[in-house]
């Protein structure tokens, strides 16, 4: 399938902004899983989709040489003020059934994609980690960011916006390809 193509599949999942992952200059931070250890959504070591059980930074980076292309993929919002929570969070539901529409579109045709989503795995009310087995491992993803990922990076080294003005809120995630 041509990137043209898998541009225009995203796009009518109903992403704001799509374009073609710079897979080569994917770099997997340690200062960005710091970020992760600090813990400040609640959620290191306590889900499938966030560290450590994502696996090691070495793992992530190994595994990332294996696809030669990707797509970034980005919904973005207008706020009515900088604390809009109610258009914040809508706008991350969003973000999140496009992406599962894609990646579920996707999978016929590259089923070992390695989708990255944004923010942590909210379809359980709670996790099951580390105690039991995930309850839907073909639907949990890792974020961008539990991958290590500086994400402003992958945009800027991807010819994409990451900031689009004041007032606005934008949710960014991947997909890599072979």
């Amino acid at each position: 399938m041509e990137m043209n193509e898998l541009l225009a599949m995203a796009k009518e999942c109903g992403f704001d902004h799509v374009g073609a992952l710079n897979v080569t200059e994917l770099e997997f931070m340690p200062e960005v899983r710091d970020m992760c250890a600090a813990d400040k959504c609640h959620a290191y070591g306590r889900s499938w989709s966030c560290p450590p059980a994502v696996g090691t930074l070495e793992e992530l980076s190994a595994k990332a040489l294996s696809y030669h292309r990707g797509l970034l993929l980005q919904c973005t919002t207008e706020l009515e003020d900088d604390f809009d929570i109610e258009a914040m969070e809508e706008n991350e539901k969003r973000q999140k059934r496009a992406f599962d529409a894609l990646v579920e579109k996707l999978k016929p045709h590259f089923p070992e994609c390695w989708p990255m989503g944004s923010g942590s795995c909210r379809l359980c009310e709670e996790c099951t980690y580390p105690d039991a087995p995930c309850r839907f491992p073909e639907r949990v993803y890792p974020s961008m960011e539990a991958c290590g990922l500086f994400v402003s990076r992958v945009c800027k080294q991807s010819g994409m916006e990451y900031y689009y003005g004041p007032r606005t809120m934008t949710y960014t995630s991947c997909i890599l390809i072979d």
